[in-house]
Protein backbone atom coordinates (compact mmCIF):
# COMPACT_ATOMS: atom_id res chain seq x y z
CA UNK A 1 0.00 0.00 0.00
CA UNK A 2 1.31 3.13 -1.28
CA UNK A 3 1.92 6.31 1.37
CA UNK A 4 1.77 9.90 -0.09
CA UNK A 5 3.67 11.70 2.46
CA UNK A 6 2.21 15.10 3.25
CA UNK A 7 3.94 18.55 1.52
CA UNK A 8 5.64 20.76 3.30
CA UNK A 9 3.77 23.86 3.75
CA UNK A 10 4.40 27.44 2.67
CA UNK A 11 4.49 30.38 4.71
CA UNK A 12 1.45 32.05 4.44
CA UNK A 13 1.41 34.93 1.76
CA UNK A 14 -0.48 37.48 3.75
CA UNK A 15 2.89 36.48 5.90
CA UNK A 16 4.71 37.41 3.30
CA UNK A 17 3.16 40.53 1.94
CA UNK A 18 3.60 42.20 5.28
CA UNK A 19 7.02 41.35 5.68
CA UNK A 20 7.87 43.06 2.10
CA UNK A 21 5.96 46.35 2.84
CA UNK A 22 7.85 46.40 6.07
CA UNK A 23 10.73 46.07 4.72
CA UNK A 24 10.10 48.02 1.54
CA UNK A 25 8.38 50.80 3.56
CA UNK A 26 10.80 50.80 6.66
CA UNK A 27 8.47 50.06 9.47
CA UNK A 28 5.21 48.53 10.63
CA UNK A 29 3.41 51.63 10.40
CA UNK A 30 3.84 52.65 7.04
CA UNK A 31 3.00 49.25 6.09
CA UNK A 32 -0.35 49.49 7.76
CA UNK A 33 -1.48 52.03 5.88
CA UNK A 34 -0.62 50.57 2.49
CA UNK A 35 -2.26 47.19 3.64
CA UNK A 36 -5.06 48.93 5.04
CA UNK A 37 -4.53 46.85 8.69
CA UNK A 38 -3.42 47.73 11.86
CA UNK A 39 0.80 48.05 12.67
CA UNK A 40 0.07 45.41 15.56
CA UNK A 41 -1.26 43.15 12.45
CA UNK A 42 1.38 43.64 10.09
CA UNK A 43 3.65 42.92 13.81
CA UNK A 44 1.56 39.57 13.92
CA UNK A 45 2.48 38.42 10.36
CA UNK A 46 6.20 39.45 10.52
CA UNK A 47 6.36 37.23 13.37
CA UNK A 48 4.17 34.01 11.67
CA UNK A 49 6.95 34.66 8.74
CA UNK A 50 9.89 34.36 11.65
CA UNK A 51 8.53 31.17 13.06
CA UNK A 52 8.15 29.69 10.22
CA UNK A 53 11.45 30.41 8.52
CA UNK A 54 13.79 29.97 12.32
CA UNK A 55 15.32 33.22 12.02
CA UNK A 56 14.74 37.24 12.65
CA UNK A 57 13.75 39.18 9.68
CA UNK A 58 14.14 42.32 11.80
CA UNK A 59 16.18 44.18 14.29
CA UNK A 60 13.85 45.18 17.34
CA UNK A 61 15.43 48.57 18.47
CA UNK A 62 14.03 51.03 21.24
CA UNK A 63 13.67 53.34 18.25
CA UNK A 64 11.94 50.89 16.04
CA UNK A 65 12.71 47.76 13.34
CA UNK A 66 16.00 47.22 11.14
CA UNK A 67 16.46 44.69 8.81
CA UNK A 68 18.14 41.77 9.61
CA UNK A 69 21.12 40.28 7.44
CA UNK A 70 18.25 37.85 6.27
CA UNK A 71 16.06 40.48 5.79
CA UNK A 72 18.00 42.26 3.21
CA UNK A 73 19.71 39.20 1.31
CA UNK A 74 15.14 38.36 1.50
CA UNK A 75 13.96 41.60 0.36
CA UNK A 76 14.67 42.12 -3.47
CA UNK A 77 13.61 38.80 -4.39
CA UNK A 78 10.01 39.20 -2.67
CA UNK A 79 9.95 42.98 -3.56
CA UNK A 80 10.61 41.56 -7.65
CA UNK A 81 7.69 38.92 -7.18
CA UNK A 82 4.84 40.69 -5.80
CA UNK A 83 5.72 43.27 -8.69
CA UNK A 84 5.73 40.89 -10.97
CA UNK A 85 1.93 39.61 -9.39
CA UNK A 86 0.84 42.50 -10.14
CA UNK A 87 2.04 43.00 -13.41
CA UNK A 88 0.41 39.67 -14.11
CA UNK A 89 -3.24 40.77 -12.39
CA UNK A 90 -3.18 43.70 -14.44
CA UNK A 91 -3.17 42.20 -17.78
CA UNK A 92 -5.47 39.88 -16.72
CA UNK A 93 -7.77 42.90 -15.98
CA UNK A 94 -6.55 44.48 -19.66
CA UNK A 95 -7.86 41.07 -21.16
CA UNK A 96 -11.04 40.90 -19.32
CA UNK A 97 -12.08 44.36 -19.49
CA UNK A 98 -9.42 46.40 -22.05
CA UNK A 99 -12.41 49.27 -22.15
CA UNK A 100 -11.87 49.95 -18.39
CA UNK A 101 -9.73 52.50 -17.31
CA UNK A 102 -9.41 53.14 -13.17
CA UNK A 103 -8.21 56.32 -11.93
CA UNK A 104 -6.70 57.12 -8.01
CA UNK A 105 -6.90 61.07 -7.10
CA UNK A 106 -6.20 62.94 -3.91
CA UNK A 107 -10.00 63.77 -2.76
CA UNK A 108 -9.36 67.52 -4.07
CA UNK A 109 -8.07 66.69 -6.86
CA UNK A 110 -10.96 64.20 -7.47
CA UNK A 111 -13.99 66.76 -6.53
CA UNK A 112 -11.94 70.12 -8.00
CA UNK A 113 -9.56 68.99 -10.51
CA UNK A 114 -10.49 65.88 -12.32
CA UNK A 115 -14.73 65.42 -11.79
CA UNK A 116 -14.80 68.93 -13.60
CA UNK A 117 -13.14 67.65 -16.50
CA UNK A 118 -14.89 64.10 -16.41
CA UNK A 119 -18.13 65.21 -19.04
CA UNK A 120 -15.60 66.34 -21.82
CA UNK A 121 -13.47 62.98 -21.48
CA UNK A 122 -16.45 60.93 -21.20
CA UNK A 123 -17.77 62.30 -24.59
CA UNK A 124 -14.20 62.35 -26.51
CA UNK A 125 -13.59 58.48 -25.70
CA UNK A 126 -17.87 57.50 -25.34
CA UNK A 127 -15.99 53.11 -25.21
CA UNK A 128 -14.29 53.98 -22.26
CA UNK A 129 -15.60 53.20 -18.93
CA UNK A 130 -13.75 55.08 -16.23
CA UNK A 131 -13.73 54.72 -12.89
CA UNK A 132 -12.59 56.80 -9.79
CA UNK A 133 -11.62 56.03 -6.54
CA UNK A 134 -10.24 59.21 -4.10
CA UNK A 135 -7.10 58.45 -1.48
CA UNK A 136 -5.20 60.52 0.78
CA UNK A 137 -1.89 58.82 -0.29
CA UNK A 138 -0.54 57.83 -3.68
CA UNK A 139 -1.25 54.32 -4.54
CA UNK A 140 1.64 51.40 -5.74
CA UNK A 141 1.06 51.31 -9.35
CA UNK A 142 2.50 48.02 -9.40
CA UNK A 143 0.47 46.52 -6.84
CA UNK A 144 -2.78 48.12 -6.57
CA UNK A 145 -5.90 47.68 -9.25
CA UNK A 146 -5.20 51.21 -10.76
CA UNK A 147 -4.45 52.56 -13.82
CA UNK A 148 -3.58 56.15 -13.00
CA UNK A 149 -2.91 58.62 -10.12
CA UNK A 150 -3.20 62.34 -10.10
CA UNK A 151 -1.61 63.48 -6.89
CA UNK A 152 0.78 66.18 -5.57
CA UNK A 153 4.66 65.65 -5.59
CA UNK A 154 7.47 65.29 -6.42
CA UNK A 155 7.94 61.91 -7.49
CA UNK A 156 7.63 60.15 -10.75
CA UNK A 157 5.36 60.47 -12.77
CA UNK A 158 4.52 63.86 -15.39
CA UNK A 159 4.54 67.06 -13.98
CA UNK A 160 1.10 69.00 -15.10
CA UNK A 161 0.55 71.35 -13.16
CA UNK A 162 2.82 73.58 -10.89
CA UNK A 163 1.73 74.45 -7.00
CA UNK A 164 0.84 77.85 -6.87
CA UNK A 165 -0.36 79.33 -3.76
CA UNK A 166 -2.05 82.61 -2.94
CA UNK A 167 -5.45 84.00 -1.37
CA UNK A 168 -8.53 83.32 -2.68
CA UNK A 169 -12.19 84.83 -1.85
CA UNK A 170 -15.39 85.58 -2.84
CA UNK A 171 -15.49 89.10 -4.17
CA UNK A 172 -17.48 90.94 -1.68
CA UNK A 173 -14.89 90.03 0.64
CA UNK A 174 -12.05 91.30 -1.56
CA UNK A 175 -13.36 94.82 -1.10
CA UNK A 176 -12.43 94.62 2.81
CA UNK A 177 -8.85 93.64 1.83
CA UNK A 178 -6.69 96.64 0.82
CA UNK A 179 -3.87 95.22 1.93
CA UNK A 180 -2.30 92.14 3.43
CA UNK A 181 -2.44 93.91 7.33
CA UNK A 182 -6.43 93.62 6.12
CA UNK A 183 -6.47 89.61 6.79
CA UNK A 184 -6.69 90.18 10.71
CA UNK A 185 -10.32 91.42 9.83
CA UNK A 186 -11.23 88.89 8.28
CA UNK A 187 -11.74 84.87 9.01
CA UNK A 188 -8.98 82.61 7.12
CA UNK A 189 -9.55 79.51 6.33
CA UNK A 190 -7.74 76.45 6.09
CA UNK A 191 -7.54 73.14 5.22
CA UNK A 192 -6.92 70.57 7.58
CA UNK A 193 -4.10 68.93 5.82
CA UNK A 194 -2.45 71.68 4.09
CA UNK A 195 -1.80 73.39 7.40
CA UNK A 196 1.37 75.24 6.70
CA UNK A 197 -0.56 77.35 3.42
CA UNK A 198 -1.14 80.55 4.90
CA UNK A 199 2.17 80.41 6.85
CA UNK A 200 4.14 79.59 3.18
CA UNK A 201 2.37 82.52 1.73
CA UNK A 202 3.21 84.42 3.96
CA UNK A 203 6.69 83.91 4.48
CA UNK A 204 6.98 84.24 0.81
CA UNK A 205 5.41 87.94 0.41
CA UNK A 206 7.56 90.25 -0.70
CA UNK A 207 6.91 92.36 1.61
CA UNK A 208 7.62 90.11 5.03
CA UNK A 209 4.47 92.20 6.33
CA UNK A 210 4.34 91.36 10.11
CA UNK A 211 0.27 91.07 11.17
CA UNK A 212 -0.68 91.97 14.10
CA UNK A 213 -2.75 89.16 14.58
CA UNK A 214 -1.75 85.56 13.84
CA UNK A 215 -4.34 84.27 10.76
CA UNK A 216 -7.21 82.41 12.25
CA UNK A 217 -10.49 81.14 11.19
CA UNK A 218 -12.61 78.14 10.78
CA UNK A 219 -10.64 74.57 9.67
CA UNK A 220 -11.85 71.83 7.31
CA UNK A 221 -11.17 68.37 6.77
CA UNK A 222 -12.25 68.39 2.85
CA UNK A 223 -10.32 71.55 0.61
CA UNK A 224 -13.06 71.12 -1.73
CA UNK A 225 -15.61 72.24 0.88
CA UNK A 226 -13.44 75.07 1.90
CA UNK A 227 -13.45 76.22 -1.38
CA UNK A 228 -16.79 75.89 -1.29
CA UNK A 229 -17.33 78.42 1.84
CA UNK A 230 -14.90 80.63 0.34
CA UNK A 231 -17.08 80.93 -2.80
CA UNK A 232 -19.88 81.26 -0.64
CA UNK A 233 -17.76 84.39 1.53
CA UNK A 234 -17.11 83.27 5.10
CA UNK A 235 -13.21 84.08 4.44
CA UNK A 236 -10.35 83.95 2.36
CA UNK A 237 -8.70 80.91 1.72
CA UNK A 238 -5.05 79.92 0.39
CA UNK A 239 -5.93 78.36 -2.74
CA UNK A 240 -4.17 75.74 -5.19
CA UNK A 241 -3.73 77.34 -8.51
CA UNK A 242 -5.07 74.05 -10.62
CA UNK A 243 -8.28 73.29 -7.86
CA UNK A 244 -9.48 77.48 -8.17
CA UNK A 245 -8.89 77.77 -11.57
CA UNK A 246 -12.16 77.37 -12.80
CA UNK A 247 -13.39 79.27 -9.65
CA UNK A 248 -11.46 82.66 -11.00
CA UNK A 249 -12.07 82.09 -14.95
CA UNK A 250 -16.04 82.08 -13.37
CA UNK A 251 -15.51 85.04 -11.10
CA UNK A 252 -16.69 82.75 -7.72
CA UNK A 253 -13.44 83.52 -6.45
CA UNK A 254 -11.18 86.36 -6.78
CA UNK A 255 -7.61 86.71 -6.00
CA UNK A 256 -7.25 89.77 -3.68
CA UNK A 257 -3.30 89.96 -3.70
CA UNK A 258 -0.87 89.42 -6.53
CA UNK A 259 1.36 87.18 -5.03
CA UNK A 260 1.58 84.26 -5.81
CA UNK A 261 4.25 81.04 -3.87
CA UNK A 262 5.41 78.23 -6.15
CA UNK A 263 5.69 75.44 -3.90
CA UNK A 264 8.74 72.58 -4.98
CA UNK A 265 5.42 69.85 -5.54
CA UNK A 266 3.47 69.64 -8.44
CA UNK A 267 0.40 68.18 -9.65
CA UNK A 268 1.35 64.93 -11.00
CA UNK A 269 -0.48 62.19 -13.32
CA UNK A 270 1.36 58.74 -12.80
CA UNK A 271 0.67 55.93 -15.12
CA UNK A 272 0.87 52.04 -14.66
CA UNK A 273 3.88 50.36 -15.63
CA UNK A 274 3.91 47.96 -18.38
CA UNK A 275 1.76 48.11 -21.87
CA UNK A 276 -0.76 50.63 -22.32
CA UNK A 277 -4.32 49.88 -23.64
CA UNK A 278 -5.23 51.83 -26.44
CA UNK A 279 -8.64 53.62 -23.90
CA UNK A 280 -5.71 54.54 -21.23
CA UNK A 281 -3.40 55.54 -23.93
CA UNK A 282 -6.20 58.07 -24.92
CA UNK A 283 -7.00 58.87 -21.24
CA UNK A 284 -3.41 59.80 -20.92
CA UNK A 285 -2.97 61.90 -23.82
CA UNK A 286 -6.67 63.79 -22.55
CA UNK A 287 -5.16 64.17 -19.54
CA UNK A 288 -1.67 65.87 -20.37
CA UNK A 289 -3.47 67.90 -22.80
CA UNK A 290 -4.84 69.55 -19.59
CA UNK A 291 -1.43 70.97 -18.59
CA UNK A 292 -0.85 74.56 -17.50
CA UNK A 293 2.72 74.39 -17.70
Amino acid sequence: MSVLPPRPKGPPITSLRAFEAAARLGGFTRAADELCVTPGAVAQQVKALEAWCGVDLFERHAQGVRLSRVGVEVLPSLSAAFDAMGEAVSVLRRATAPGRVHISALPAVAQLWLSPRLPAIRAALADVEISVTALEAPPNLAREPFDLSVFYGEGDGRLIARDEIFPVCAPEVARQLQSIEDLANVPCLADAVWTQDWETWLSGCATQVPLPAPVRGPVYSLYALAVEEAVNGAGVLIGHSALVARHLESGALVAPFSRRVTLPRGLVLGVRGGEMSPPLTALVNLLISESRL
